[in-house]
């Protein structure tokens, strides 16, 4: 376990992670948010598996979602294109479908956030987020994520392109009493 609450743990990717990261890497339903064209092999997976664990040697990581008490991942956290220099990192996440709107997207972010914010000391998170995905936009501004922009056309899809929204979340140090 890496941290966690009273509901869920969050945990670095592992190579027995493979086969579950797998199947959601080619669940072409996920592949508009994920900016996935084509599927992924289980060799890919793995590669990058063996060299997840390390955000500012590698500038990504994947956290794994699982509720406390179940090994099974429900879900993961990715967090990509950290730049130490600006201390800026992008976040996404999934939740397997089964396991949708039980809050556990809202947990797994605050517990990123809270890593990201007190130990990598980041200054900012992002996200790109497509205007038709409702549920994530309602998701990260309830977590205190401000659209700064809009990205015209950056999605094609079967019935034509559509717009993408950047959002940002800066972490606001606590004043000194």
């Amino acid at each position: 376990m890496f941290i966690s609450d009273d509901k869920i743990s969050l945990r670095i990717a592992e190579p027995e992670d493979a086969e579950v990261i797998y199947a959601w890497e080619n669940d072409r339903r996920v592949w508009r948010v994920s900016e996935t064209s084509s599927p992924v092999s289980r060799f890919q997976i793995e590669q990058f598996l063996l060299g997840n664990g390390e955000l500012s040697t590698n500038r990504q990581l994947r956290l794994m979602i699982q509720t406390l008490g179940d090994p099974k991942p429900i879900g993961c956290v990715d967090l990509f294109d950290y730049d130490a220099v600006n201390q800026r990192v992008g976040i996404g996440i999934l939740i397997d479908e089964d396991h949708r709107r039980q809050g556990y997207a809202s947990r797994a972010i605050r517990l990123t956030l809270d890593y990201l914010f007190q130990q990598v000391l980041v200054h900012q998170v992002h996200c790109l987020i497509d205007v038709t995905n409702t549920e994530s936009r309602q998701l990260f501004e309830q977590l205190g994520f401000e659209q700064q922009g809009r990205r015209k056309d950056w999605i094609r899809t079967p019935e034509g392109y559509i717009d993408t929204l950047f959002y940002q979340k800066f972490n606001q140090p606590t004043p000194n009493p």
